[in-house]
């Protein structure tokens, strides 16, 4: 069952959450690139991706992230990935998007100035 989407977009600290609500699918795509579009133009070095636990994800989703993660990368962003089950991380893991983001579990620590941006 397909959820509406709807992204809020919260400062604490460094660290910009986008707390995500409904399903990654390939219709998310505009949302969450306005969503990424805002934070990067507030200036965001650190971004935290939250999703709820029951979160469904397909292809078309996968595809939009892999192109906002690759966007980041290029602009030296550090970017977080919280509340996905372990099911997604499987997968992420298997379609490299695991090389893009770190997975943190919770959100908040990338509020760690020791966190490390892994390459």
């Amino acid at each position: 069952m397909l959820h509406k989407n709807e992204i809020k977009l919260e400062q604490h600290g460094f660290v910009t959450l986008l707390d995500i609500q409904g399903d990654i699918t390939a219709s998310s795509e505009p949302y969450l690139k306005e969503a990424y579009k805002n934070a990067d133009s507030q200036g965001a070095s650190h971004i935290s991706l939250k999703a709820g636990s029951d979160i469904y994800i397909n292809s078309g989703g996968i595809g939009v992230l892999i192109q906002i993660l690759a966007q980041s990368k290029q602009k030296n962003q550090l970017i977080g990935i919280t509340g996905i089950s372990d099911h997604f991380k499987k997968i992420f893991n298997m379609v490299g998007i695991a090389k893009f983001a770190k997975y943190t579990k919770p959100w908040k620590m990338l509020l760690n100035p020791c966190h490390k941006k892994h390459e």
